[in-house]
């Protein structure tokens, strides 16, 4: 990769259950591609099932990469995942290949894309200090406190947002500088990959319909044993990796804090909820080509025919 010369590749994104999988499979077949996971959940081992995770037998013989490559114990960032993708796209390149890079976790593609700000690292101590102020005062109160240093980012961020709120709090106490100047600095405007960006379009109806009947599969596939499995092999709840969508509700039905039937309820809420998120993120972007599939697949190979033609 050579800064006159960034690589070629494709984007396929868009919310959960829209069919990202399915696209990027069709998509590499006819463009003799290999597939790049970006979907932070999909990385760890053993979590297969509430992840939606693509089994040997669905991927059709396209080479998949970047799934299970660490334990659900072991951290994993947006620049970590730079650095594995980074090295994965060449070795495809190399060996003559195109690359798609699929998946719903939009920090994951602007990072590989652009970069990550170099913003100060932090301290523990005066992020527990942001965290323990968050439990007393609540995030509404936490919010107010962003908006009063940093009202560019604070008009950007949800005041649920916690985690975003404390980490502009933590720069701003260290440094007495916005997060939203070292951002408007960095500007994102690197471009570190030629990127044709695909983002599959859905009827809001009907994507939560699909999350729906997706969570009634992950239930009857054994989500709950998965769940089950990882806590006797000693992966704690506490986990970032248990704490997500299906692992935290299925956590609590087998600590009996949740019937099956509010299990089921909040599974399904929670994946709605984060399917606005992610459109949310995605739309935000004016690069992003939308477009529904199936039925746009032949407009879909069109356009990546045009990409790499010129």
């Amino acid at each position: 990769m050579t800064e006159d010369t960034p690589p070629k590749i494709i984007i396929i994104c868009g919310p959960t259950a829209s069919g990202k999988s399915d696209l990027a499979i069709q998509l590499a077949k006819q463009m003799d591609a290999e597939i790049l996971n970006a979907d932070s959940m999909q990385i760890y081992r053993g979590m297969d099932i509430g992840t939606a995770k693509i089994s040997p037998d669905q991927q059709q013989g396209v080479p998949h990469h970047l799934i299970d490559i660490v334990d659900p114990n072991q951290p994993f960032s947006a620049a970590d995942f730079i650095d594995v993708a980074d090295r994965a796209i060449s070795e495809i390149i190399a060996r003559g290949k195109r690359v798609i890079v699929a998946g719903g976790t939009g920090l994951y593609i602007r990072a590989l894309l652009h970069g990550l700000v170099d913003s100060p690292s932090g301290t523990t101590e005066i992020r527990t200090l942001l965290h323990q102020e968050a439990d007393a005062l609540g995030h509404e109160v936490m919010w107010e406190k962003l908006r009063e240093i940093d009202p560019k980012l604070a008009a950007q961020t949800h005041p649920n947002n916690l985690v975003r709120i404390i980490r502009a709090l933590e720069v701003y106490r260290m440094t007495g500088i916005p997060l939203s100047s070292y951002q408007h600095q960095h500007g994102f405007k690197q471009q570190r990959y030629n990127a044709l960006k695909i983002g599959i379009k859905t009827n809001r109806q009907q994507l939560y319909e699909r999350i729906e009947v997706r969570v009634d599969k992950m239930l009857a596939d054994g989500l709950l044993d998965e769940v089950k499995n990882l806590l006797t092999r000693g992966f704690s709840s506490d986990l970032k990796s248990m704490r997500s969508i299906g692992y935290k509700e299925s956590v609590g039905f087998l600590s009996g804090q949740y019937s099956l039937e509010e299990t089921i309820r909040l599974i399904k809420r929670d994946s709605r909820h984060y399917a606005k998120r992610q459109l949310t993120w995605f739309n935000a972007d004016n690069e992003i080509i939308w477009l529904e599939y199936p039925q746009n697949f032949d407009s879909i190979s069109a356009l990546t025919i045009d990409f790499y033609k010129y």
